[in-house]
């Protein structure tokens, strides 16, 4: 089945106020930045919004932070260099946060994709982030329930894209798009290069176009480290 390429704004004409919403990118590596801007011209708000971070300087993720379209933040490093959106707002009380580790934000998210309900890991126990969440002993070693993560949305940067959805990543960039892809119920994909399906080797596709529903063709994409760099301030 092929896959609608759409304008941005027509690709985010499914997110509604209130949404979950998986940002992919770690850091700027792989930040769909073009579809982060795009939503913030949609006007949703009261957002929740799944990314490693919480947004660098005044655009992309940060910009959507600053412009309070974002509810609650779900992510594993809420602070970075040049995290001042997100920071300000949390001190003002504005913004939610729920610290995940790495590790087990993106398990939470695979494991939406794959259909598991829930996991058990070590990491956390006998930290405050395990307040109020099942333990269970396995070989001697104290576990911690934690739960799937899915999303409404995903928003998701690839290098290449054909027709028919299958992706493939520049990477580093690659990083949590896959997983996203497979939790979110719609995943909206920016990538640099459209091509007809079939023209790409099936044995490099990293993301079967099954888990992908909507392609936006971005041929020069922004890269946030430089925006920032510039002092470019979105809207």
């Amino acid at each position: 089945m092929l896959k609608p390429v759409l304008s941005i704004a027509d690709a985010l004409s499914v997110v509604e106020d209130g949404m979950t919403v998986m940002i992919g990118g770690f850091g700027g590596a792989g930040s769909p930045v073009e579809l982060v801007h795009g939503l913030i011209d949609t006007g949703k708000r009261d957002l929740v919004v799944v990314n490693n971070n919480a947004g660098n300087g005044q655009v992309g993720l940060a910009a959507l932070i600053r412009e309070k379209r974002v509810r609650k933040m779900i992510c594993s490093f809420p602070r970075s260099s040049d995290s001042s959106a997100f920071r300000e707002l949390y001190e003002a009380g504005e913004i939610e946060l729920e610290v995940v580790p790495q590790g087990t934000l993106a398990e939470r998210i695979r494991a939406a994709g794959a259909g598991v309900p829930a996991f058990f890991t070590p990491t956390g126990f006998g930290t405050p982030l395990a307040a109020g969440k099942e333990a269970r002993e396995f070989g001697g070693r104290t576990y911690i329930m934690e739960h799937a993560l899915h999303a409404d949305i995903a928003l998701v940067k690839a290098a290449r894209a054909d027709r028919a959805g299958n992706l493939t990543f520049s990477k580093s960039a690659r990083n949590f798009g896959p997983i996203m892809c497979a939790a979110a119920a719609v995943s909206i994909v920016q990538a640099g290069d459209v091509v007809d399906a079939g023209a790409i080797d099936p044995e490099i596709v990293v993301t079967p176009g099954i888990f992908v529903d909507r392609l936006v063709h971005v041929p020069d994409p922004s890269q946030e480290e430089d925006l920032v760099a510039k002092g470019v301030r979105y809207p």
